[in-house]
């Protein structure tokens, strides 16, 4: 079951990539001469992009726990570092600046227990959920498309900054 849902998820993750990249396209002129905006939609961007790469990883060698557990933690720690550095340097003084970069650190912190969990799996049943550690990974990731949708949607109508 698992399989079937990464088997959807991957090409959903990149189907949303490539909605994001036209609102990006839309508003090039715009966020080009803004360092932080760009920040922000690439944030936008890792965001649909890593749990797309995540969900065909875990297709990679679905037997193999091993495989998933090293690329989950691997990707999930380059999408934790990189949104944290962007929420942290990528602030711009706009009407809803706030909102966006405290959902871009929410996303980070996601990301940071995506890779909790991909290192120590038990961590799940320890905590007495009855998930397993894959399917708690699947929740993570749906969580962080989630955020990502909402996030492009605040920045897609959001007014360019000064």
């Amino acid at each position: 079951m698992l399989s079937g849902f990464y088997q959807a998820f991957a090409p959903t993750s990149f189907t949303l990539l490539g909605l994001w990249l036209i609102v990006v396209q839309t508003r090039h002129a715009e966020w080009r001469t803004n360092v932080p905006q760009r920040r922000r939609a690439y944030a936008i961007t890792l965001q649909f992009a890593l749990p797309g790469l995540m969900s065909l990883l875990a297709l990679v060698d679905a037997a193999s726990q091993d495989e998933w557990r090293v690329s989950f933690a691997a990707v999930a720690i380059v999408g934790a570092a990189g949104l944290a550095a962007i929420a942290r340097f990528g602030r711009v003084s706009t009407r809803m600046s706030g909102v966006v970069t405290a959902a871009t650190f929410a996303a980070a912190a996601v990301y940071v227990v995506i890779a909790v969990v991909a290192i120590r799996p038990t961590l799940v049943s320890d905590l007495g959920l009855s998930l397993s550690a894959l399917r708690c990974e699947a929740i993570l990731l749906s969580i962080l498309v989630f955020l990502a949708v909402n996030l492009a949607w605040l920045l897609m109508f959001e007014d360019a900054p000064e």
